[in-house]
């Protein structure tokens, strides 16, 4: 896969941030049958303060969030020029240490298993889901549960 990956937190270096990101974007991927090879994905590893201003800048939330994406282009898959041209860039993501050192910790969750969820989460955004309604969130979070139960995590809703 690649992947652009930017820390500005150096807690995500131990954290293992790189690891958890492959191993999450990869089982995303395979699911829709799309090649990791191919797909391009920027990653920030950052901490409360620079997602807040994320979060304010691109949402007009003025508050830290767990994790932010931004699709590269409406609608997935991609075109069929898209397709032939090679790399596929899906879009950026950005996951918060803090936040997700909370709820992982609120919620009785191990970290890593928390982090791989929300990057799941956040990939699942760059293809073009999302939980603007009750059916889209049922079907986000089902595709959710079974990518996540593919690596051996438990339902995080459940």
């Amino acid at each position: 896969m690649c992947m652009e990956l930017l820390i500005e937190d150096t807690r995500w270096e131990a954290a293992g941030l790189e690891a958890l990101a492959t191993r999450a974007c990869e089982a995303v991927l395979a699911r829709f049958g799309i090649d990791p090879e191919r797909a391009e994905i920027s990653l920030l590893g950052c901490d409360d303060a620079r997602i807040a201003a994320l979060n304010a800048q691109f949402r007009g939330r003025n508050a830290p969030t767990n994790v932010l994406s931004w699709p590269a282009r409406e609608g997935f898959p991609p075109t069929e020029r898209q397709a032939q041209e090679g790399a596929v860039e899906l879009g950026d993501i950005a996951i918060a240490h803090d936040v997700c050192a909370r709820e992982a910790h609120a919620q009785g969750k191990t970290f890593d298993d928390h982090v791989t969820h929300l990057l799941v989460h956040g990939v699942l955004h760059l293809l073009g889901f999302d939980h603007m309604d009750e059916a889209q969130a049922a079907e986000m979070e089902a595709l959710e549960v079974e990518i996540l139960g593919k690596l051996g995590i438990s339902n995080p809703y459940g």
